[in-house]
This record gives C-alpha cells, structure tokens and sequence, in this order.
C-alpha cells in the first residue's frame, strides 16, 4: 500500500510540475497536504497557498477543524450501560408476543418496502386495465348490435309475412271433410 501511494505522489509531483496550481487542483490536495507535508508535490501547494489568499484560507480552517478534532475525546459510557442494556433485553424477551395486527404495525413502519412492489405493480397494472376499459367504454367505443337499415327490415317482415300466410294455408287444408269415417276407403 505504502509502495503505492509513493508512486501516485510521484506521479502527482510530474502532473504538478508540468503546469501551474489552480485553486481547484490545490483545494483536491489540501488534505495530502494536512496529513503528509513532507511529500515533494506539496511545494507546488506551498508556492500556490503563498499566492492565493483564498486557498490559504481554506487550508487554515482545515488546520484548525483538525487541531480541535485532535483535542476532542469520546465521551465514557455510563458504569452501568451493560447491566441497564441485559435489564431491558430481558424484559422485552419476558414481555408477550406481539399480535398480528402489532405485527403487521411494525412491519410497515420500520421497513424499506422492498417486498411490496411486486404487489404494487400487479395493483397498478389492475388500475390500468379497469381505467382502460372504463376509458374505452365512455369514449365512444360502442359495443351494442348494429342497427338495420329500413331495407333490411321490410324484407324481414315481409318474410314473416309470407311464413305466417303458408301457416294460414296449411291450417285451411286440414279443415277439409270432418267425416272421414264415412267417405270410403280409397285402395
């Protein structure tokens, strides 16, 4: 790792060489600078920060939100974390399980939603489709029989006619003799 980062400052120092600081470049190696001043591509941050009042500016503060990093300490737990933490494990392990209802609160509350969308988008997809055909349907998409023009209807009728008239004439047949023991048989 060490071998590595010596070859990319090397390589910063040739890119740095080549062409004069801008504010940019030097505002991306002010930290390099805080942590490792002893590297030879900072003494083309040095000669910009002599330069710049601007980018001198940016690396005092960062001296200083270091320096009162370096003076702060972590607070101390309390002497009896540990046994108020195992105190309250074991009440919530002595308590009851949750109902379903309880259950489902949780679920909903703490969770990212990730096993819902499936189901949202089947949901969703319902939506359309219902919409769709609501859609179709009162948009003018008409979907009833289509109507007969007058022509065709008169022929319907006249043909209902002429079955009813056929009708007619098979029943006056039938009225013929009532007496059909009395006529003679025909051999």
């Amino acid at each position: 790792m060490h071998a590595q980062s010596s070859y990319e400052g090397a390589s910063q120092v040739q890119k740095l060489e080549r062409f004069t600081m801008n504010c940019k470049d030097c505002q991306s190696v002010l930290l390099d600078l805080l942590f490792d001043p002893d590297i030879l591509s900072n003494a083309a941050v040095r000669s910009h920060l002599e330069s710049c009042a601007e980018c001198s500016r940016e690396f005092k503060s960062l001296e200083a939100t270091f320096a009162l990093l370096d003076t702060w300490e972590a607070p101390e737990p309390s002497p009896y974390f540990d046994q108020k933490l195992a105190v309250r494990l074991r009440e919530e392990q002595a308590m009851p399980p949750a109902g379903w209802f309880e259950l489902m609160k949780s679920r909903l509350l703490f969770n990212t939603g990730r096993q819902f969308r499936p189901a949202l988008a089947a949901a969703l997809a319902l939506i359309l489709l219902v919409g769709g055909e609501t859609f179709a349907n009162l948009s003018g998409f008409d979907r009833s029989t289509p109507q007969a023009s007058a022509t065709v209807q008169d022929l319907q009728i006249l043909d209902k006619n002429d079955q009813a008239l056929q009708a007619m004439d098979q029943l006056l047949q039938d009225d013929g003799p009532a007496d059909d023991n009395a006529a003679p048989p025909t051999s």
